[in-house]
């Protein structure tokens, strides 16, 4: 029986070798990493344990054991977080909707600024356990009231859950400010990533309730604002740079939105794209809209490839302003609060956030923007991970907590 369970101990143990092996030859040849991106070595490790997790997930997933999308959040809600003993946190629902609460256990004389935060992840992952050390950081260095929104995901749900969940969650703390000790005057929203598009998502609804008190301020960290034209300089640049290649972020996409992920290549190309909305929609999606200095120094020029009806019926909802925010009405965008943008260089999504603050500008929306060279897709998450944290983790945690303090 020792034997038997020998031999087990040992094939597990080779097939596991295996799929990091396989995961480190994968790394090697379809990923780029930037040569301004700092500790490079240790940006290769990650990003191979990070396949090594996907893969694995995989092939539970096809083996019928688990889903990859419940492996990997069941690694992130198994982290150990890190208390902060100034600070007083709370696990709660909102309804059916599990948030956390971070506040200042000093006691305040006064009703305190509140910040909503909606984690990153692509839906797939990100947790309230993965994100704790940002809703930490943020409520101690501000002294605000923090509100971190922990939303459904994949498997089980897709769009419109993620955004719905976000905005019935604010609403219900919007409406009990006071019990919670936020000042009602001083409300930030704030995402990252996927928790970034959810912010744009739900700004376009609380200004339309009036009853609500208003916003004073929106963060959005990398996010994603547009679904329809991957053609842009950054899509070019970085589409095999983690920790979101383009790959990943089709995963991601066409799972949330439930398209068949057999229209990447339209998607990619422009087939989906009818010709009269492009005429329509152009002024705020082209490559022209991105800053020169932002192009490669051989540019592609944006080309629509001949267009298919039936990709463009698959995936027509991206053309709705509640998926790709960067479409919204000037008179939505207009009466939006002081926004404050966070982007990185090395990031598939930086022409995103370009994008909506050229939208933003043109509507008189007071805009602050904050650039990061050195970044990449992800890294605000490893911020407060010590040997797995990077300079410009730091860097953009702290321009965070600045602007939210300046305000």
């Amino acid at each position: 029986m020792t034997s038997l369970w020998l031999v087990l101990l040992e094939s597990l143990s080779t097939f596991v070798l295996g799929v990091f092996v396989w995961a480190v030859v994968q790394h090697f040849l379809n990923v780029e990493i930037p040569s301004a991106l700092q500790h490079s070595v240790k940006f290769r490790v990650i990003h191979c344990l990070a396949l090594f997790v996907l893969t694995l997930g995989d092939i539970l997933e096809k083996l019928r054991i688990c889903s990859m999308p419940r492996f990997v959040q069941f690694l992130h809600d198994s982290l150990v977080i890190k208390k902060d003993s100034a600070l007083v946190v709370t696990n709660m629902h909102f309804g059916t909707i599990p948030v956390r609460l971070f506040q200042p256990k000093a006691v305040s004389s006064k009703l305190q600024r509140g910040i909503i935060f909606y984690h990153g992840g692509g839906t797939l992952f990100g947790s309230l356990n993965s994100y704790h050390g940002i809703g930490s950081f943020l409520a101690h260095k501000t002294n605000s009231v923090v509100l971190m929104v922990g939303y459904c995901k994949l498997p089980d749900y897709h769009h419109p859950a993620l955004a719905k969940d976000c905005l019935n969650a604010s609403i219900y703390f919007l409406k009990n400010l006071e019990s919670f000790g936020v000042d009602p005057s001083q409300v930030v929203l704030c995402g990252e990533s996927i928790g970034g598009w959810a912010v744009a998502n739900v700004m376009q609804i609380l200004p339309s309730i009036p009853s609500l008190p208003q916003i004073q301020a929106q963060v959005l960290i990398q996010p994603i604002l547009n679904f329809i034209n991957f053609q842009l300089p950054s899509h070019q640049q970085s589409k095999n740079v983690p920790f979101l290649t383009r790959d990943v972020l089709f995963m991601c996409m066409c799972k949330y939105l439930a398209i068949d992920l057999s229209w990447k290549d339209a998607m990619l190309t422009g087939a989906v794209i009818p010709l009269d909305k492009w005429k329509k929609y152009r002024k705020w999606l082209s490559y022209d809209n991105i800053p020169r200095r932002f192009w490669s120094q051989d540019p592609q020029p944006e080309f629509l490839a001949p267009f298919n009806e039936t990709a463009y019926l698959e995936t027509k909802h991206v053309w709705s302003a509640e998926i790709s925010p960067v479409l919204a009405d000037d008179k939505i965008i207009a009466q939006l609060p002081k926004t404050f943008l966070v982007s990185c260089e090395n990031d598939i999504l930086r022409d995103d956030v370009l994008l909506y603050k050229k939208r933003l500008e043109d509507q008189g929306v007071p805009v602050s923007w904050y650039h990061v060279e050195d970044g990449f897709h992800g890294c605000l998450m490893l911020f407060d991970k010590k040997c797995l944290s990077f300079p410009c983790s730091v860097k953009v945690v702290n321009a965070v907590v600045s602007y939210i303090k300046d305000i």
